[in-house]
């Protein structure tokens, strides 16, 4: 018997937390072997709010897993209790959000909720710019918070013949989750240098969590750049941290153009390209860090530089996404 005697008896295991780690442990190793033995008994003897605390232990994945072993494990595995711990910790924002939105006006469950967060984001605007919207999803596997943040929220900064410009052009495209994009055209006459930069609180996202982020954008018509890869920096710290240190700073140089043919002077070879996403755009990554849970600031920083421009290059920019790694 793997249980001690009477400990299945004793309601207070709920509020016990070594215990429920203790039975979270046994129930994963035992998964197998629940169905060639006796100890799936010793688990039906369990009251429902201990199984449901064991679970809400484990992961999204392994609930579900585990509600497929018997009816008793099904039962607290679709309860509010287990779900309520998978869902961010921030229940307030998660209800608002989701009153907000129509798509969730019908959901009832706390995993039907989970679940419809994994499968589709909802678009959250910023207070003071209706425009600048942003959108929030969960990662399926670990329920960790995801977002994307529109080109609206990022900043833009031009350098030409030395000189300081926005050129951006806010224009709509159908397959965009945002009312907006930035659009840029490469100016034939001159080269150019483009910054952009983002920037997101780490208590906006899931601690004791490794992430990356990704530029998410579209390129038009590639003629005639003789230099088209960017830099990327992606660094944690307040303005006072040492945002150089490599635990807390990544820079790279990547290709930004798939399958680019850099001709006699091709300085892109062996360098990061960009993939295509389900959605149709285009990503590549700009860095990787690790969520302490600590109040801190993480900045985006993309240095693009356009070389021998030709006007029948134009640039897509939808904005830049944070999800777990």
């Amino acid at each position: 018997m793997i249980f001690r005697e009477g400990v299945l008896r004793r309601w207070h295991i709920v509020e016990d937390e070594d215990w429920i780690l203790f039975y979270k442990d046994v129930l994963l190793s035992s998964t197998l072997l629940l169905f060639q033995s006796d100890r799936m008994g010793a688990f039906d003897e369990l009251p429902e709010e201990c199984i449901a605390a064991i679970l809400s232990r484990t992961t999204p994945v392994d609930a579900v897993r585990l509600s497929l072993v018997s009816k008793t494990l099904r039962s607290a595995a679709d309860s509010d209790a287990v779900w309520n711990h998978f869902i961010p910790s921030y229940p307030d924002f998660i209800e608002t959000i989701v009153s907000k939105s129509p798509t969730f006006a019908n959901i009832r469950t706390k995993k039907a909720v989970y679940l419809a967060l994994c499968d589709r984001y909802i678009i959250i605007s910023d207070y003071e710019d209706d425009n600048a919207r942003k959108s929030f999803q969960l990662d399926k596997k670990s329920g960790k918070d995801c977002y994307t943040f529109s080109a609206r929220f990022l900043d833009f900064t031009d350098s030409m013949l030395g000189f300081s410009c926005s050129r951006n052009i806010w224009t709509l495209t159908p397959d965009s989750r945002f009312t907006e994009v930035a659009a840029r055209a490469d100016v034939g006459w001159t080269d150019f240098l483009i910054n952009i930069c983002g920037r997101i609180n780490t208590i906006d996202l899931s601690p004791n969590t490794q992430y990356a982020a990704y530029l998410v954008f579209k390129v038009i018509d590639v003629i005639g750049c003789s230099r088209p890869h960017v830099e990327f920096s992606v660094g944690v710290g307040n303005d006072h941290d040492d945002v150089t240190n490599p635990c807390y700073h990544t820079s790279k140089i990547v290709c930004l153009y798939r399958n680019y043919q850099g001709g006699a002077n091709n300085t892109v070879v062996g360098l990061q390209s960009s993939i295509v996403r389900s959605d149709g755009w285009f990503e590549i990554e700009m860095g990787e860090f690790f969520n302490l849970g600590l109040e801190n600031e993480v900045k985006m920083n993309v240095f693009m530089e356009m070389k021998d421009g030709n006007q029948n290059t134009r640039l897509l920019f939808e904005g830049i996404e944070v999800r777990p790694k």
